[in-house]
C-alpha cells in the first residue's frame, strides 16, 4: 500500500481547498493535497461557477453610489437564512463572514491578483421578506475560472511548493483514519488504477465539497415541506460531490447536519453535450418570459420572475402536480436577456475579451441562443401559440399542454403591455420595470417587450426542470473550522482532535450558515473564509 506523510493532509483541490494549503505554505507547513478529479479538473465546481461574491461595502459599491454596511447585509442574511432555535454555529458563521468578508476575502484575493467587473449584479432582493436590499454579487472578471486559476497559480508557484507541497490526483478517499481519539489521516484508492493508499498527517483537513452531485442522495435529502423530489431532477454540481466523505466523517461520530437544506435551481435544461449522467445547465431565466406550469397556464397568482427569491421559484414549482416548467418567450427576449450561469457558457467573461461581451449586451447573445435551440433538447420554437402547443406536447410524450391555457395567459400578459405603462396591471411588469431602475438590470432587460408579436417571432419555448447545485448543510464545525462530534444526551459536543472542514463540505462553516437560504455570491466567499481560518489555526494564529 503507497503510503504518504505530511504535516497537513487536505482532502480535496477546490478553492477551498486550494486556499487552505496556500495558507498553510505561508505559515511553513508541509502540505499533502489530494483530489478525486484529473489534473486538468483542478479547482472543483467553483472553476465552472459564474464567479459571483458576496461582498459588504466595496470600492465597486461607493464607486456606483451604494451606500452599504455589515449590520444591514446581517439583516438581509438574517431575514433569508431564518436561522431555527439551536444553530449556534450557522449563525455564529454567517455573522462572522458578514463582518469580515470584504477585508478578509476581497482585500486578500485582489492583493493575489483577482479583479472584478465594475458593475455588481442585484440578485435575491426579496419577494416576500427582505432580501439583498443593495446590489452585492460582484462578479469575477474572468468568472470563476479565473478566480480558480490565479488561487492555483499563487499555490504552485509559491517559493515554499517545491519542499513542502505534494499533489496527488485521482487519489479517492474513502476512509478517515483515527488513533486513541484522534484523527491520523486518511484511507482510499487511486481512481485508475484502484491501488489502496494511506496519507498520514498531524492535522487533516476535508475539503471534499457537498453531495448536489449525488441525485439519489439529493432526493434522500429533499427538503420535506417541499413534497417528494421532482422525478426529473438534473445535475448541475461537480460529478464527485457525492457525499463520500460525510459518510467517512460520520462513522468517527462527526456531526453531519442540515443535509436537507440545499439550494437547488428552478430553470435547469439539460446540457447541450452531456458529459455526465443527468448533466444539467442553469439559466438566468429571461425576466420577460413567461413562467408556466406543466399545463401550459401561467404560475401563480405571484408570476414568477428571477432576480427576487431563487428559494420561492423552487417552491412554487415543487407545488404543482408535476414538478417541472416552461418559459414561453419570442427570439427578440431570448437574444437580449437569455443566458446560463456558469464559466463555460460564458467565453466572453471567462476569456476577459471586452469587445466580445459589449457586443453581447449591445445586441444579444445571439450564438448561446442558437446554440440552444438547435442542440438542447429542452427547447422548441414555432410561429403560432397552437403550434408551440403542440411541438412541447410531442417533447414531453402528453397531452398535458393546453393551447387555451397558453393563449390565455399569453393575450392578457401583451393586453397589459398594450395599455401603456401607466395601466399596467400586472405583477411580472411591475417587477420588470422595478428591476430597469438598475443599470445592471437595464441594459439585460427588454423594456415591456410582447410575447406574440410577429416582429419578434419565432415563438420559444424552454422545458425546465430543478437542477441540483449545492448543499447548504454538511459536518458543523466550531469557529476554528474543527469538526465536532455529534450531541451526546445532553447536548454537548467536542472538536474532534486534528480534523477540519472547511468550504461546502462544512456547510460553508459551522455545517450550514445560510440556514434555509443564500443571498447568492456567498458561496465562493465561503469557501476562500473558512480555508484561510483552518489554515491559520492550524498554524497557531488566529485569522481576526
Amino acid at each position: 500500500m503507497e503510503s504518504y506523510r505530511s504535516d497537513v493532509v487536505i482532502v480535496g483541490a477546490g478553492l477551498a481547498g486550494i486556499t487552505a494549503a496556500f495558507e498553510l505554505l505561508n505559515q511553513g507547513k508541509k502540505v499533502l493535497l489530494l483530489d478525486r478529479d484529473v489534473r486538468e479538473q483542478m479547482g472543483g465546481l467553483a472553476k465552472k461557477s459564474f464567479g459571483g461574491m458576496f461582498f459588504v461595502n466595496t470600492p465597486q459599491q461607493r464607486l456606483s453610489g451604494i451606500r452599504d454596511t455589515p449590520e444591514q447585509a446581517w439583516r438581509d442574511w438574517q431575514s433569508v437564512a431564518e436561522f431555527e432555535e439551536g444553530d449556534r454555529y450557522p449563525r455564529q458563521w454567517a455573522e462572522s463572514y458578514v463582518y469580515n468578508c470584504t477585508d478578509q476575502v476581497y482585500n486578500w484575493i485582489t492583493k493575489l491578483g483577482v479583479t472584478f467587473f465594475p458593475a455588481m449584479h442585484w440578485v435575491e432582493r426579496g419577494m416576500y421578506k427582505p432580501g439583498n436590499s443593495v446590489p452585492r454579487f460582484h462578479m469575477v472578471w474572468g468568472t470563476g475560472h479565473a478566480l480558480s486559476n490565479v488561487m492555483e497559480g499563487q499555490l504552485l508557484n509559491h517559493p515554499k511548493a517545491s519542499s513542502l507541497l505534494t499533489l496527488k490526483f485521482e487519489h479517492k478517499v474513502d476512509e478517515v483514519l483515527t488513533q486513541n481519539g484522534r484523527v491520523t489521516g486518511v484511507r482510499g484508492i487511486t481512481e485508475n488504477t484502484k491501488e489502496p493508499f494511506e496519507a498520514y498527517g498531524d492535522v487533516t483537513i476535508i475539503a471534499a465539497g457537498g453531495m448536489g452531485g449525488n441525485i439519489e442522495r439529493v432526493k434522500q435529502n429533499w427538503h420535506k415541506p417541499w413534497g417528494a423530489p421532482p422525478e426529473v431532477l438534473l445535475n448541475g454540481s461537480h460529478r464527485y460531490a457525492d457525499g463520500t466523505m460525510h459518510d467517512a466523517v460520520a462513522k468517527i461520530d462527526g456531526h453531519i447536519t442540515h443535509l436537507d437544506k440545499n439550494w437547488p435551481y428552478a430553470a435547469g435544461v439539460h446540457h447541450q453535450r452531456p458529459k455526465i449522467k443527468d448533466h444539467g445547465l442553469s439559466l438566468v431565466p429571461p425576466k420577460s418570459a413567461l413562467w408556466l406550469d406543466y399545463t401550459g397556464a401561467r404560475i401563480g397568482p405571484m408570476p414568477l420572475i428571477t432576480a427576487y427569491d431563487t428559494r420561492f421559484l423552487v417552491e412554487q414549482i415543487c407545488k404543482q402536480k408535476k414538478k417541472y416548467s416552461w418559459q414561453v418567450m419570442n427570439l427578440r427576449i431570448a437574444h437580449r436577456e437569455f443566458a446560463i450561469s456558469g464559466a463555460e457558457s460564458n467565453e466572453a467573461i471567462r476569456d476577459k475579451k471586452w469587445i466580445k461581451f459589449i457586443s453581447t449586451i449591445l445586441f444579444g447573445n445571439k450564438d448561446l441562443v442558437k446554440d440552444m435551440i438547435d442542440n438542447c433538447p429542452d427547447f422548441v420554437i414555432a410561429n403560432s401559440i397552437e403550434e408551440l402547443a403542440e411541438k412541447m406536447n410531442k417533447l414531453q410524450g402528453t397531452n398535458d399542454v393546453d393551447v387555451k391555457n397558453m393563449k390565455e395567459a399569453i393575450t392578457d400578459y401583451d393586453a397589459n403591455i398594450d395599455r401603456g405603462f401607466r395601466y399596467m396591471n400586472d405583477e411580472q411588469l411591475r417587477r420588470i420595470a422595478h428591476t430597469r431602475q438598475y443599470i445592471g438590470d437595464k441594459l439585460r432587460t427588454c423594456k415591456f417587450q410582447k410575447i406574440y408579436d410577429k416582429s419578434a417571432m419565432p415563438l420559444i419555448a424552454i422545458r425546465e426542470f430543478i437542477l441540483s447545485r449545492k448543499t447548504l448543510g454538511g459536518m458543523q464545525t466550531d469557529m476554528d473550522s474543527r469538526v465536532l462530534s455529534t450531541p451526546d444526551l445532553s447536548g454537548q459536543q467536542h472538536p474532534i482532535e486534528g480534523l477540519y472542514a472547511v468550504g461546502e463540505a462544512a456547510g460553508f462553516g459551522g455545517g450550514g450558515m445560510h440556514g434555509i437560504g443564500s443571498l447568492e455570491g456567498t458561496f465562493l466567499g465561503g469557501c476562500v473564509y473558512t480555508g484561510r481560518i483552518a489554515a491559520q489555526h492550524i498554524a497557531g494564529r488566529k485569522l481576526m
